[in-house]
């Protein structure tokens, strides 16, 4: 299966291009942004070494869909979608932090909190919580947006602004944001018979000041679903949740020995591995849509791509 986890374009009026783990952004005549979703996967802010057919198509479409659903909420840098695995949007300023937003105590939350932690960003924790138990109140818990190859790191709402990494009126937007898409994010996720347990948000700065949402929003890559039925029999019984994320990428390499740390070495994705990684997307996709799933032809997807954009940019 053919599946797109690099690209070499060279659009009119390009000026730049930036690569990151799966999503690579062109640049056009310092205006317009060309997004292309790769079906690269990273696990602990590594680039796994082979490509999951149609995940870029599906990280794109679901964001797509999230952004229009949430667009009378908070004003968002896309324009259009010319291709399956492209969005175009306007240049925005990335904002140094992402916005995540926890409800439930899971995954990296959980994995601190069974160290003993009780802080998390600078936010309190209660005591007597189990792993995936409801928070009394979502809280946020950003992290520095790393650059190329480094890990993100965790950091509170006052180092963030002590540090001038976002001026004090601008967070307070950023976490008012957050809020309100992590709620209508909920409210869509029940309506299809699921829980949005965590996600992260990015937001940018138009050329005239207005802070937009950017990247990705309420995908499997940015975000944390557990099945609704079953929750609290499973939490009761001490079970581990049926989920919707990529967690289950995270705990097949945490079970082979690898979590990005120094020296470790990638696990083989075998073949059925990597269909079986395909096949969970296209779960999410159809879970969080409740619409089927229809693959674009990749038979020459870069040139697919290509003209595509092409067309547009025209």
């Amino acid at each position: 299966m053919n599946t797109i986890t690099n690209t070499d374009y060279n659009f009119p009026k390009q000026k730049s291009v930036y690569k990151g783990k799966v999503r690579e952004v062109y640049t056009i005549d310092n205006e317009l942004l060309v997004m292309i979703a790769t079906d690269r996967l990273s696990a602990f802010d590594v680039v796994l070494p082979k490509g999951i057919p149609f995940k870029g198509q599906i990280l794109n479409q679901i964001a797509t869909k999230m952004m229009k659903a949430t667009e009378d909420l908070v004003p968002n840098w896309l324009i259009d979608t010319p291709d399956p695995n492209v969005a175009v949007g306007r240049l925005c300023t990335p904002f140094k932090v992402e916005m995540v937003i926890r409800g439930y105590l899971s995954g990296h939350a959980a994995r601190e909190y069974k160290k003993g932690k009780r802080q998390l960003c600078g936010v309190a924790m209660p005591e007597g919580m189990k792993e995936n138990d409801k928070f009394p109140n979502p809280i946020i818990t950003p992290s520095t947006k790393a650059d190329n190859g480094e890990h993100d790191e965790d950091i509170s709402r006052e180092e963030i602004v002590s540090k001038g990494i976002v001026s004090k009126s601008d967070y307070q937007i950023l976490e008012e944001y957050t809020h309100k898409l992590f709620q209508r994010g909920t409210e869509i996720a029940a309506e299809r018979g699921l829980i949005l347990v965590d996600t992260k948000y990015e937001f940018g700065k138009t050329s005239d000041g207005m802070i937009v949402l950017i990247d990705e929003i309420h995908t499997p890559d940015s975000s944390r679903y557990f099945y609704a039925k079953g929750y609290m029999e499973r939490q009761e019984n001490d079970e581990p949740q049926k989920q919707l994320s990529k967690e289950f990428v995270r705990q097949w390499l945490i079970n082979k020995g690898f979590q990005g740390k120094e020296g470790q070495q990638i696990p083989v994705m075998t073949a059925e591995f990597v269909s079986s990684v395909s096949d969970r997307y296209i779960e999410l996709y159809e879970k969080i849509t409740g619409e089927t799933f229809h693959k674009a032809n990749v038979d020459q997807i870069e040139k697919r791509i290509e003209q595509n954009v092409l067309s547009y940019l025209k």
